[in-house]
């Protein structure tokens, strides 16, 4: 594995480069962009899968997020979906530049909201040549409908009306408001997914020092405008993969996504019988 940085309008992003065994400059190598969910690094989820990858025979980069973790950009903690889905294309502008990489065989694949990123960058940037996610999110479909898809607009409302008052309140000199990705603390209320994703990011299970797993309370305003299939039904041509686990709560977007793509596409053979198709997978896979 080779630490980089690679430019992304002048922001500096840090990657993590994984090589295939037997790695030699002199060959030629499929690439895979991997994109790591809100909240995490490039050492936790989208390193994992970069390091399988990696083992499958594809050159591999797994990067941080611009704003988060390692790589640049003022201010902190922010999650801007249009930064994001510009960060992958960036990614994939740094795997061209590589002279080991075979520029023709560039994909990418995306966890939870970087799937969302992965794939609204797929519609718009035709180098890559396939995309994969793994238990999709679109993340502005997330937090205006809540994780269950349930929430009502009143409190979607009341949420922006929240956000207008910060950054008023912040304009006035008020310090930045941050909020966790995922629970802090969990008890009996807690639903499943998040008790699972707070075993994973908030110890030392999975904790990274690079990811406390906050984000700015005013990037909200941000990700509610935010759709990360629109347009799919249309720009959306190249092969897609989606993997989803069949008791996720995040599992209503996968199946959302899937017949409004009209892309070749694929479920994993492994399907649990008697389900929507989809295969179940740890949880640290689907976070």
């Amino acid at each position: 594995m080779q630490h980089v940085t690679f430019d992304n309008a002048g922001v500096t992003m840090a990657g993590n480069l994984h090589l295939p065994d037997g790695f030699s400059e002199d060959r030629s190598y499929p690439a895979v962009v991997s994109v790591h969910p809100g909240g995490g690094v490039k050492e936790q989820t989208a390193g994992l899968y970069a390091a399988q990858l990696a083992r499958e025979g594809f050159v591999t980069l797994a990067f941080d997020a611009s704003h988060q973790g390692e790589s640049g950009g003022t201010p902190r903690h922010l999650e801007d979906p249009a930064s994001r889905v510009e960060d992958v294309r960036a990614a994939v502008d740094h795997l061209s530049t590589l002279g080991f990489v075979d520029a023709d065989r560039i994909g990418v694949l995306g966890i939870c909201a970087g799937a969302g990123y992965a794939v609204n960058a797929t519609m718009t940037d035709r180098r890559i040549e396939a995309v994969g996610t793994i238990s999709p999110i679109d993340i502005g479909a997330a937090y205006r409908l809540g994780w269950d898809g349930a929430e009502p607009v009143a409190t979607q409302l009341a949420t922006l009306d929240a956000v207008a008052a910060q950054r008023t309140a912040e304009a006035r000199g008020a310090d930045a408001a941050v909020v966790p990705y995922v629970p802090e603390t969990v008890d009996e209320t807690t639903v499943p997914d998040m008790a699972e994703a707070h075993d994973y990011y908030r110890t030392p299970r999975a904790q990274h020092p690079n990811a406390d797993n906050r984000m700015l309370f005013t990037s909200i305003a941000n990700i509610y405008a935010f759709d990360a299939f629109h347009q799919v039904e249309t720009l959306l041509t190249q092969p897609l993969l989606m993997v989803a686990g069949s008791r996720a709560g995040s599992l209503w977007q996968a199946e959302q996504l899937l017949p409004r793509a009209n892309a070749p596409r694929s479920w994993p053979s492994s399907r649990v019988p008697g389900t929507s198709p989809s295969t179940t997978l740890p949880s640290t896979s689907t976070r």
